[in-house]
């Protein structure tokens, strides 16, 4: 006997970019290429469109607000809003909050876990991070490995008030260290970098992925497309840039003079790294000071940036859950999809309004 209703996904599922399937099935919660028989055949709902794997938004923050930390409930509000819009993969870069209690609840997303931040002391946002010296550095990737789902955050740059701008955060022999300890406990390391000058340091330190990547130059996108280092870019986030150069202009000018000019050539950046080969993901930064929901906007802001629609959405779907170790929609998987009422290849502003959510078999 089924547990909920059978769904029946007909005109156009997209299984993959170039893989379309005239239907698909949801039966006992999971996905199915085949027409169900016995009691799933006897209550189903026929719901036509175009049909994708769940987005995913691999950079946010769960339980996270400006000030820190967050209640349950306002965490549960974050994450209720990320499923809202299609978004039912999320990669958690960073939070001080326990979000365990979210892995007991079928009706909300998926929850990939970096554990807290890991920056040095008062060279990061107050109450988000774990801070440490570099020679304590090993310990808390350890300690943050333990706490995750696979990956360890780091915090690799951010603004140095004795020089007036932003500087690496970590000698190259620390990070170093670090990357291979995280390495050795099963986590990969991901690190915050809006400049140019850490970059370098933390690819040949075996880095797997970077977070907003601003500063990347020619030199460090070929490093970065040799050793398969991946980039986040949150333009959504890096939209905020002016606000923080005008906010920081009077006391340091140089830092707001630097900030201008990565937001300047943010779109150049991303279009460069694609063109070179360097994986790139769909991430909105959201939790801290934006808001939830916008996996959408930065899907449209890839595009705005020179991606073609479909490299965008892989970014954001295929690419991403390959890229996290995560199912799309594939025969026996959990049926966590979305449809639309047209092709989100050809405009992914059709993301914005999605027909159907599924989670975990669940129209939401």
């Amino acid at each position: 006997m089924t547990t909920t209703p059978t769904l029946r996904i007909t005109g156009h599922v997209l299984v993959g970019p170039d893989d379309v399937r005239d239907e698909a099935w949801v039966v006992d919660g999971r996905v199915s290429f085949s027409a169900p028989t016995g009691a799933a055949a006897r209550d189903v709902r026929t719901v036509s469109g175009w049909a994708i794997p769940g987005l995913v938004d691999a950079h946010c923050h769960v339980g996270l607000v400006a000030t820190g930390a967050t209640d349950a409930a306002t965490a549960e509000d974050q994450i209720r809003t990320d499923r809202d819009t299609g978004a039912l993969l999320l990669r958690d870069a960073g939070s001080p909050s326990d979000t365990r209690w979210i892995d007991d609840r079928p009706d909300l997303p998926r929850l990939i876990r970096a554990g807290r931040h890991i920056a040095r002391p008062r060279r990061y946002l107050r109450g988000y991070a774990a801070e440490v010296d570099p020679g304590d550095l090993v310990a808390e990737v350890i300690e943050q490995a333990g706490r995750g789902d696979g990956w360890v955050k780091l915090v690799g740059d951010w603004i140095d008030r004795s020089v007036g701008d932003l500087a690496p955060c970590w000698p190259p022999d620390a990070a170093r260290a670090a990357i291979d300890a995280a390495h050795a406990h099963g986590a990969r390391v991901t690190a915050h970098c809006f400049a140019e000058n850490s970059l370098t340091d933390l690819a040949r330190a075996g880095i797997d992925c970077v977070e907003h990547a601003t500063g990347l130059t020619a030199d460090t996108i070929t490093l970065f497309a040799e050793r398969g280092v991946a980039i986040v870019p949150t333009l959504v986030n890096i939209a905020t840039f002016e606000g923080i150069a005008a906010g920081a202009e009077a006391r340091f000018p140089t830092y707001a003079r630097h900030m201008r000019d990565l937001h300047a050539r943010r779109y150049d950046t991303v279009a460069a790294a694609h063109e070179a080969g360097i994986p790139i993901y769909v991430g909105t930064d959201a939790g801290g000071s934006l808001p939830h929901g916008l996996v959408a906007d930065e899907v449209a802001e890839l595009v705005a940036a020179g991606l073609p629609p479909r490299a965008a959405l892989g970014a954001a779907c295929w690419d991403a859950r390959r890229w996290l170790g995560r199912p799309g929609l594939e025969e026996a998987a959990p049926a966590d999809l979305v449809v639309y009422p047209e092709d989100p290849t050809a405009d992914v502003r059709v993301l914005r309004a999605p027909d159907l959510i599924v989670l975990r078999g669940r129209a939401i």
